[in-house]
Order: C-alpha cells, then structure tokens, then sequence
C-alpha cells in the first residue's frame, strides 16, 4: 500500500480492476479546502489515457511491473513466441498484447512487460528504432515534388508498410522509428 505522497511518474497501480501507470502528476493546496493530486493515468492494457483526481492521503494499491528481455523467436497459429534472454524460457503472446507485431522480424529483442507476482505478460515493445530492409518501394522521380518533404509508400522485410522519402530504393537499408512508424535515416 501506498499513498498519493509516493506518486511518482512511472508508477504502477491498480485502479478501478485495471492496472495503470501514472504518466503525470501534481500535487494542489488550493488557499480554500483539502489539498489533492491531479494525474494522467494510463490503462496497460488497453494504452487509454484517462485524468484522475485523488484526495491528498489516500492509499492505492501498487503493482510491481518488471521490464524483461526477449528474442522474437516465431510466428504460428497459437501466436508470437519469444525466448527469455538471460533463462531460455519460452513463451507465446497474442497479437494485441504486441505493439507493431507487423515490424518484427526473427532474432529481433524486444521488451516484455511482465506483472511480477502472477508471472502474465502484460505488453510487448519493440526497441525504439530498428533497421529493416526495404523490398519494394516505386522509383521516385525528380521533380514529382510538390513541397520539400515528399512521401512514397515502400514495403519493409517483414511486410510493414510506411512512409519514406522519395530518394529510398528498393534493397536500401533504413532505421524506422517504432513509436510512430516514422523513416528516421538510411543505414550503410
């Protein structure tokens, strides 16, 4: 148990039969009445965002998430398997508790959340940025530019489709941004 004193970003919390994560806090003393806390609160789950007012004092219930190291191992019809880094274990995930599963490729590590008390798998994230192999994109042509940051549709090694600029060819080398989906630069 802890209490709206012990808020910090980051913290895990059950509320409301969901398990949440504060994204932002204050704490108010208005000249007139109880002092509160305003929060941005999270839903891991489902990734809501709702805001949340708490008296000042009140206790929660804290959950402790640990972040653990995985290999993307395979994909089949019981869904995403990944190997532990550091123990070997196995274990398989569906498909909504993995964010951008159509980036992955085999061998990739990614990051599991994991609820520390019951062992479940909460979330699984990919590393920032990646290095993916573009297998088709359209020939950009010069002068087929109507402002400076021109856009063309390519396809990715594991089939993910962004957005990259016009000079990106097929069998270029590119670093992707996960948290958006965005072209960051070309790799050598």
């Amino acid at each position: 148990m802890a209490t709206t004193a012990d808020f910090k970003n980051g913290l895990c919390m059950m509320y409301n039969g969901d398990l949440y994560t504060i994204v932002q806090f204050q704490h108010v003393k208005p000249g007139k009445g109880g002092a509160f806390v305003r929060t941005k609160l999270k839903n891991i789950k489902t990734g809501k965002v709702i805001d949340n007012t708490f008296n000042a004092g009140v206790k929660i219930d804290t959950v402790r998430i640990e972040r653990r190291p995985y290999q993307f191992l395979y994909k089949d019809d019981l869904g995403y398997h990944f190997m532990h880094m550091e123990t070997f274990e196995q274990t398989s995930l569906s498909p909504d508790l993995i964010e951008n599963q159509d980036m992955m490729k085999e061998g990739q590590s990614v990051e599991m959340m994991v609820h520390a008390e019951t062992e479940t798998p909460l979330s699984c994230e990919l590393p920032p940025f990646i290095v993916l192999e573009v297998t088709y994109t359209e020939p950009g042509i010069r002068g087929d530019t109507s402002s400076s940051t021109a856009l063309k549709p390519a396809t990715l090694e594991t089939g993910a489709i962004i957005m990259v600029p016009l000079f990106v060819n097929q069998g270029d080398k590119i670093k992707v941004d996960t948290r958006d989906r965005s072209y960051s630069e070309r790799v050598k």
